[in-house]
């Protein structure tokens, strides 16, 4: 039985299990087919989520530096005028699906203006991924929409480099090169739409139909922090996560592992592993020794930026829509058939419909130009903050 402990030493461990898939045996071997619904997610790709060693560490340096230096206050406050403008377009309408309309969409925008692209392309990055990740029909065209828009993103800040993720990447000291960069791209923005948009729904989802968990948020004995730790704990948005490969063969967590096998990391099973949890099963607020964002060299660069999305996200649609509520039974409810991530279909709600100001309206029409210009504080934004106390 592999649970928390032994996950750890599977992530830490570089030199008995390699993220490098192409040392899977079944793939060597010809058992996994050309055309199968794993390789999308395994299949081996130029970036820092399959390297080891020296070359994982250099692609993560620049990645991670890259990420450092975005402005956690100026993220926030793009974060923040995102979703305002989403909510601005459901608010008067009294119901929406916070799934397809807000939750998934806030990252994918907030993703387009770190990697410098404008905002009148978002829409279209947008629809480009969703047709990747549903996987269906589109899914070619859909690709080969994504390197499209990236590639043209890379070439132009080859020739006239800014204040962004790509910018940065393209001139970081570790030297990627232009193709490199590319991928990274495309794993920022596809791997990391999914979790942060799972993450939020989760919360939501929880607010709505845990009677315990809104209380304990509304009445401040838990912070927004607090609570979006806790969903990692209960409802990880990604449950498992490929893979490591083993170098040799060795015994495991009990079992016989031969060179080449592919270990799946089942974070979310690991998170419940009674050797780690209270005694009561209570999560305690604050402990963020989760594996939600996995563990040893490859944890996730992007958590600190997945973590400002979350929490904006929540903080601020529960200012903007007080009264909201689930419009099905929460048995109704469904989730994808998803071998690695916990996504809702859907989450519908209903809510009092809420018209925006004059001011707001004219933040929304404001929301193109540069990735982390951000309007003048209007009315409605001040009166939110004066509101989030019990929330933050």
């Amino acid at each position: 039985m592999i649970g928390y402990r032994e996950l750890l030493e599977v992530t830490r461990n570089e030199e008995c299990f390699s993220h490098d898939s192409r040392r899977w045996r079944a793939l060597r071997e010809g058992l996994v087919r050309p055309d199968s619904p794993l390789l999308p997610m395994m299949g081996y790709r130029p970036t820092v989520l399959f390297a080891d060693g020296p070359e994982h560490r250099r692609l993560y340096r620049a990645v991670n530096d890259g990420f450092a230096r975005l402005d956690q206050h100026r993220l926030r406050r793009s974060i923040a005028q995102l979703s305002n403008m989403l909510l601005d377009a459901i608010a008067p309408r009294g119901e929406a699906d916070l799934l397809a309309e807000y939750a998934q969409q806030l990252p994918l925008w907030a993703a387009s203006r770190m990697l410098g692209l404008s905002d009148d392309v978002a829409p279209e990055l947008i629809a480009a991924v969703r047709g990747m990740v549903d996987s269906g029909p589109e899914a070619t065209a859909a690709n080969r929409a994504l390197q499209r828009i990236l590639g043209d993103l890379v070439h132009r800040k080859l020739a006239e480099p800014g204040d962004d993720l790509t910018s940065w990447l393209l001139a970081h000291p570790e030297g990627l090169s232009p193709e490199e960069v590319l991928h990274h791209l495309a794993v920022i923005i596809v791997a990391g739409n999914g979790p942060a948009a799972n993450w939020t729904a989760a919360t939501v989802r929880l607010l709505l139909t845990d009677t315990r968990f809104r209380t304990h948020v509304t009445g401040g004995r838990l912070t927004v922090d607090s609570a979006l730790d806790e969903v990692l704990w209960r409802d990880a948005p990604v449950q498992n996560f490929p893979g490591r490969y083993a170098t040799r063969d060795l015994r495991f967590g009990g079992r016989y592992v031969r060179e080449g096998d592919a270990l799946l990391l089942g974070l979310a099973a690991a998170n419940h592993d009674p050797a780690v949890l209270p005694p009561d099963g209570q999560i305690v607020p604050g402990n963020r020794s989760h594996l939600a964002f996995g563990a040893g060299p490859h944890t996730c660069p992007a958590r600190d930026q997945a973590r400002v999305i979350a929490h904006t996200a929540v903080d601020t649609l529960v200012h903007r829509l007080p009264d909201i509520r689930l419009a099905v039974p929460a048995g109704e409810l469904s989730y994808r058939p998803s071998p690695w991530a916990r996504a809702l279909t859907a989450l519908p709600v209903r809510f009092s419909p809420v018209v925006p100001s004059t001011a707001v309206k004219h933040r929304t029409a404001a929301v193109g130009g540069q990735p982390w210009t951000t309007p003048a504080p209007t009315t409605h934004d001040s009166s939110a903050t004066r509101r989030s106390s019990a929330w933050t």
